[in-house]
């Protein structure tokens, strides 16, 4: 396993490869090694993974918030003198691409929103939070936890993905909590509709975490991105689908050079 480097800031973050930057950004819960199956990119790609604030070896736990992510990931940026890049976020990790863009528009090379959202109506709130509450607060990255996580994410239910599952996912219960309230918190509703990079969006076809109403929502509001839903998958296409979901990103990301 590479081993995790620390910034200024302290963002613990792991680096590898070399080419066009690609800032990989974790969902609620995990961490930076959970994009482990996507470490075979760094034959093209100059990797950026970083914990976000709270999670995984980062030990700033104050603040956790959508803003705060992103402005930690965009300093970590300036510090490796990386001018733009392409940002690609699962889940929460979306909606921290998403306000890197509102920050720092011209750090973003292109954005990849995967299994992602940009808006809670009250009633998705209620349906998604409220008849879950009771096993969300108890998420607290250890005991039972990890069956009701593991059954809500996978659609591929066998021992070998539950255990790379629970390998990654690692929720601490205060900083999970606070992190899921800060999703419900985002709105970016009038910003999509100005995002002038080339934009990937990505849905699973069986996510009961982010039903993929809400990636075609984004997909109708970004001009000109491209949307693709990701068969026989849950939330976690980059783990069920690996080598599905890399090629995917390749062709992506390799298209941008071509238009360059």
């Amino acid at each position: 396993m590479e081993k995790a480097r620390i910034s200024k800031l302290g963002v613990p973050y792991l680096h590898l490869g070399k080419g066009e930057p690609l800032v990989l950004i974790h969902g609620l819960g995990e961490v930076k090694e959970g994009w482990e199956d996507q470490f075979e990119l760094a034959d093209q790609y100059e990797l950026i993974i970083p914990d976000l604030r709270g999670h995984g070896e980062c030990n700033k736990t104050n603040g956790i918030s959508i803003r705060n992510f992103a402005s930690d990931i965009i300093g970590l940026m300036q510090e490796l003198e990386i001018e733009t890049a392409h940002i690609l976020g699962l889940s929460m990790g979306g909606a921290v691409a998403q306000e890197i863009y509102r920050q720092a528009p011209t750090r973003c090379r292109t954005l990849l929103l995967i299994s992602s959202f940009h808006y809670f109506p009250k009633k998705l709130k209620g349906l998604l939070y409220d008849s879950r509450k009771g096993n969300l607060e108890r998420i607290s990255g250890s005991g039972k936890h990890s069956e009701f996580a593991a059954r809500l994410a996978l659609y591929s239910w066998n021992k070998e993905m539950v255990e790379k599952f629970d390998k990654f996912f690692q929720p601490k219960q205060h900083i999970f909590i606070d992190s899921l309230a800060a999703c419900f918190e985002v709105n970016y509703l009038s910003l999509l509709p100005r995002v002038n990079v080339p934009t990937l969006i990505v849905g699973g076809q069986y996510d009961s975490v982010l039903p993929i109403w809400i990636q075609a929502w984004m997909h109708k509001l970004i001009p000109h991105s491209e949307f693709i839903i990701m068969r026989n998958t849950g939330h976690l296409a980059k783990l069920e689908a690996k080598d599905r979901f890399n090629t995917l990103l390749r062709k992506f990301l390799n298209q941008q050079k071509t238009a360059s």
